[in-house]
C-alpha cells in the first residue's frame, strides 16, 4: 500500500514523511488553502528528496501555463488536479496526473471514467472547500471504480485507515489532515502510525 502525505510546507515534515515510509508528498500550489507553499519553496525542499519519492503539485482550477511553469521550475512528477478541472485539461501532460473527485453520490464512477488520467483520487465533498477537510468518504458511494487507479483520502487517520484499506481496497491512500497537529504542521509521531498501519493492512 503506497502512502502520499499532503499538504507539505516545509523541508523538516518532507523528510520526517520520507523516514516513515511516505512513497509520495504533495505540494498545495493553491492560494486560498492553509497549507499552500510557493513554488520556490517546494523545489528546495524536492530538491532534498530521494529519487524514489514521488512529488506531487496540487491545483486547483489554475491556467495551464501556470501549471506547466510550475511543474518545470519545482520539478514535479506528477500533478493532481482538485478543482473542476476538465477532462481536455487533463490530458497531454509528461507527468503522471491524478484527477481528484470530490463524492457527493453514486455518479463518482461515472464522472471518473471521463478521465483520461494515471489516477482517481476520492476526497469528500465539503461545500465550498476543496479537501483537507477531515470528512471522510462513504464506501457504498464507490462501487463500480476501478481499484488498481484509486487513490483514497478523506478523512483518514492512523487509527482507520488500516479499516478502510480492507473496506476498500485501493492503490493507495492520501492524507493530510489527518496527520497534522495545525493545517501545515506535520505531527511525525502520527505520521508513522498512518503509515505503518497503511502498509500492514
Amino acid at each position: 500500500m503506497r502512502v502520499k502525505v499532503c499538504g507539505i510546507t516545509n523541508v523538516d515534515d518532507a523528510l520526517a514523511a520520507v523516514d516513515a515510509g511516505a512513497a509520495a508528498l504533495g505540494f498545495n500550489f493553491y492560494a486560498a488553502s492553509r497549507r499552500y507553499i510557493s513554488p520556490d519553496a517546494a523545489g528546495q525542499i524536492i530538491t532534498r528528496l530521494p529519487s524514489s519519492v514521488c512529488s506531487v503539485g496540487v491545483f486547483v482550477d489554475e491556467e495551464r501555463d501556470r501549471i506547466a511553469a510550475i511543474a518545470t521550475q519545482v520539478g514535479l512528477r506528477a500533478l493532481q488536479f482538485h478543482g473542476n478541472e476538465s477532462p481536455e485539461l487533463c490530458r497531454d501532460w509528461s507527468q503522471k496526473i491524478v484527477k481528484a473527485i470530490r463524492v457527493r453520490d453514486r455518479d463518482t464512477a461515472v464522472l471518473a471514467r471521463a478521465y483520461d488520467v494515471d489516477f482517481i483520487l476520492v476526497d469528500a465533498y465539503v461545500e465550498g472547500q476543496f479537501g483537507g477537510t477531515g470528512t471522510r468518504v462513504a464506501p457504498e458511494l464507490l462501487e463500480g471504480l476501478d481499484r488498481q487507479r484509486l487513490i483514497l483520502a478523506g478523512g483518514l487517520t492512523a487509527e482507520n485507515v488500516a479499516a478502510a484499506v480492507r473496506a476498500i481496497r485501493p492503490c493507495a491512500v492520501d492524507v493530510a489532515s489527518g496527520v497534522e497537529s495545525l493545517p501545515g504542521k506535520k505531527d511525525w509521531t502520527l505520521m508513522r502510525r498512518f503509515i505503518a498501519n497503511a502498509h500492514a493492512a
